[in-house]
């Protein structure tokens, strides 16, 4: 179950520096909070896979679904009643606004996953 998957973990570590300056450099009304929040669910797809042998469905359902309690968090203020309204890492990782396009963003995130993984299983069968 337990395994370590190169090709994943460097996506990930890519993906996350890509958010990192995503979160520090870009403050605009589409790439932030659309696009960063796309590539949030691959960027932690990307992790799971890069550690533990699952398939690519429960993979990228789990992730979603991870998605969608953290946005359900952020309706009930979750940084806030936890003391961290002052953490600039808290707000940002964990978010301080639940906004229903984020929940699509998410949803995008997962069908880009599973379009990426069906075009990479199909290259590897060609091959």
């Amino acid at each position: 179950m337990f395994t370590f998957r190169k090709n994943y973990f460097f996506f990930f570590i890519l993906l996350l520096v890509v958010e990192v300056l995503i979160a520090v450099y870009v403050h605009d009304n589409f790439v932030r909070p659309y696009i960063g929040d796309v590539l949030v669910v691959v960027l932690l797809y990307c992790f799971l896979k890069a550690f533990v042998k699952v398939p690519v469905i429960p993979a990228a359902i789990v992730v979603l679904i991870f998605s969608f309690v953290i946005e359900t968090l952020q309706y009930f203020n979750i940084v806030d009643r936890l003391g961290l309204e002052h953490s600039k890492l808290a707000r940002t990782v964990i978010g301080t606004y639940f906004a229903w396009e984020d929940i699509w963003a998410y949803v995008a995130g997962f069908i880009l996953i599973l379009i990426a993984e069906r075009l990479l299983i199909s290259r590897v069968k060609e091959q």
